[in-house]
């Protein structure tokens, strides 16, 4: 069996290594006939000594080339984080925060009053030079809302069941051979669950958080696909062990589809599996089950959210999940887990908030990025809004962001009509009141827009150059990338997504373009409720322009619409007070902390 997500042959070929011959190259030609006896017993003892002196320079290449791989490593270990935008880093004072005033070190600092273990969630004990985020997160956030004292208990015990069952050890080489070799297994203290990764940077932070989610609620190891830079975006969460597959995994889980036998919905169909359909179980349960949750997944898999058939999946010990949706409102629909997750949050709409402070922390460029972009471009203004932009037009790629007039004056309608920045002075002989009111006024807002396209920002910041506001203020626009189109493979594109997600998140106001999953990541990791533009037909700015969100928590957009006891479609928007139909996604599910429908 092949081993791994990868398919791979290693065979011989044009490119294979050729050994040369021990004894080198000819440089004289043996005389023809077999040589004398005193010949040969020469020839062997110099080959004996040629081979003596060969294995001694060996061992002296080798330990003279150890330590310098050693150095080497340590050197990439502890070289300078790298710029991940394209264009020149600022140059300014690296060694000084701007915003709390202190040398910006990689150690705690007993004189900086921020909660570097956000409330709980973290704990001490990683180290902090491999991983400057983790710690330094709280510096540029503020958050309103406190763990649960149980959410921090569970998620120690989290830790260590990933500690005792994770890659590497006993009970996980004990699994993963049975896995290999097909044995049915037992109930077991260490049931896995694997996370297949293969959309855009917004749904992967959503999906991973979904299943982290339900690996907390059902007492599972949480493994994600290390094919997809995952460990070149994000830190280990977990001390001690790594969330990341192992590379000889027995299963090519990647080539595993929505309509693979393995397939949950495929075994409910065929019979294979007892969930809620009133089907009878055939033979014992299968050791691992696919669970395909994507988009566009039908009928049969969406039971999965269904009480009995989480009974039947709670009997195998590996489960191998592939989704690109945030499924946590659908979890809190499932009456066996609404008791833990009433206790998890007591506040229902931090979910996301918790659990995405806790799992994602930026390597070290990227964090590297954000902070040294925050403190040149951001940090000094008064006041710092983030617009999130993202276009949905569905003419050819180079088309599809613009420039789109009528988005332009809908980020005007809204950011104007709400108040988050200034309005601009169009009415004759208003320039001098304006001009004194900018002398009595020296406030400045930093505005931060993300875009694959450069011309919002552009035409944003024109207007505010070219128009004195009404009050004096100063607006400064800033954009750290445009890349065009959406590069989803590519790990340069999703460093500076990433980044901007993370610069977003240090805003005080947020306005997001409605059924973005990137907006949602921003939203979730700043505790803020945004100002969501809605979408617009036939190139007219919607009436309104934007609404103020429910809660911060993201949106489900495929969310099932079956009532699993009564076995028939409703509307699960109106069940329970705290799960409603989204702002931008009116089919969809959001959390909200709501007690009365």
């Amino acid at each position: 069996m092949v081993m791994g997500r990868p398919s791979q042959g290693h065979g011989s070929g044009a490119d294979e290594e050729r050994v040369p011959l021990r004894g080198g190259l000819e440089t004289e030609r043996p005389p023809s006939g077999p040589p004398p006896p005193e010949q040969l017993k020469e020839a062997r003892r110099g080959g004996s000594r040629l081979w003596r002196a060969s294995v001694r320079a060996g061992l002296v290449l080798c330990f003279l080339t150890v330590p310098a791989v050693l150095l080497l490593l340590r050197w990439q270990v502890d070289s300078s984080p790298q710029w991940v935008f394209d264009f020149e880093a600022p140059k300014e004072d690296d060694d000084q925060d701007i915003q709390d005033d202190m040398l910006d070190d990689i150690s705690p600092s007993p004189h900086v009053e921020y909660d570097r273990l956000l409330g709980g969630l973290l704990i001490d004990g990683f180290d902090e030079k491999s991983c400057r985020s983790r710690y330094q997160f709280a510096r540029y956030h503020n958050s309103s809302s406190i763990p649960s004292p149980y959410l921090i208990e569970r998620l120690r015990k989290q830790e260590l069941l990933q500690k005792k069952c994770g890659p590497g050890t006993k009970a996980y080489n004990e699994a993963s051979k049975k896995l290999r070799s097909g044995q049915s297994t037992n109930t077991s203290d260490c049931n896995y669950l694997l996370l297949t990764i293969h959309a855009g940077l917004g749904n992967r932070m959503l999906e991973i958080t979904s299943v982290f989610l339900y690996a907390l609620l059902t007492n599972r190891i949480l493994l994600v696909d290390r094919y997809m830079e995952i460990g070149d975006l994000f830190c280990e969460p977990f001390p001690g062990t790594s969330w990341l597959v192992p590379s000889d995994f027995p299963l090519n889980y990647g080539d595993f589809t929505q309509h693979s036998p393995e397939s949950y919905g495929n075994m409910l169909q065929n019979k294979v599996a007892a969930g809620n359909t009133d089907l009878s179980l055939a033979g014992t349960r299968p050791h691992y089950v696919f669970l395909y949750l994507d988009g566009d997944n039908d009928f049969h898999d969406k039971l999965f959210f269904c009480e009995d058939d989480q009974q039947f999946l709670q009997g195998v010990q590996w489960l191998i999940i592939r989704t690109d949706m945030y499924f946590v409102p659908s979890l809190f629909l499932i009456p066996a887990f609404q008791d833990e997750l009433g206790r998890l949050f007591p506040e229902k709409d931090t979910v996301f908030h918790h659990l995405a402070r806790y799992l994602f922390h930026p390597t070290n460029d990227i964090w590297y990025t954000v902070t040294k972009y925050y403190r040149f471009y951001l940090a000094k203004a008064e006041k710092r809004v983030g617009i999130q932009i993202r276009i949905y037009e569905k003419k050819g790629i180079l088309q599809r962001n613009g420039p789109f007039p009528h988005i332009l004056n809908q980020i005007f309608s809204c950011a104007q009509n709400e108040k988050l920045l200034p309005e601009i002075g169009m009415a004759e002989g208003a320039a001098e009141t304006q001009n004194k009111a900018q002398t009595q006024n020296n406030r400045t807002i930093a505005v931060l827009t993300t875009s694959l396209s450069s011309w919002y920002r552009d035409q944003i910041q024109k207007k505010y150059d070219e128009h004195a506001t009404v009050d004096g203020t100063t607006v400064e626009v800033h954009q750290p990338s445009h890349e065009e189109y959406q590069r989803s493979k590519n790990k340069k594109h999703n460093k500076k997504a990433l980044a901007e997600i993370y610069l977003l998140s240090m805003t005080d106001e947020l306005i997001t373009s409605g059924f973005s999953t990137f907006g949602y990541a921003a939203q979730g990791l700043a505790g803020l409720k945004p100002w969501i533009m809605f979408r617009s037909e036939n190139h007219v700015v919607p009436d309104p322009p934007c609404g103020r969100a429910m809660s911060i928590e993201p949106c489900f957009h495929n969310a099932p619409f079956y009532d699993c006891k009564a076995k028939r479609d409703t509307d699960l928007g109106k069940v329970v007070p705290y799960v409603r139909h989204c702002e931008d996604v009116s089919w969809g599910l959001k959390i909200v902390n709501q007690t009365q429908l």
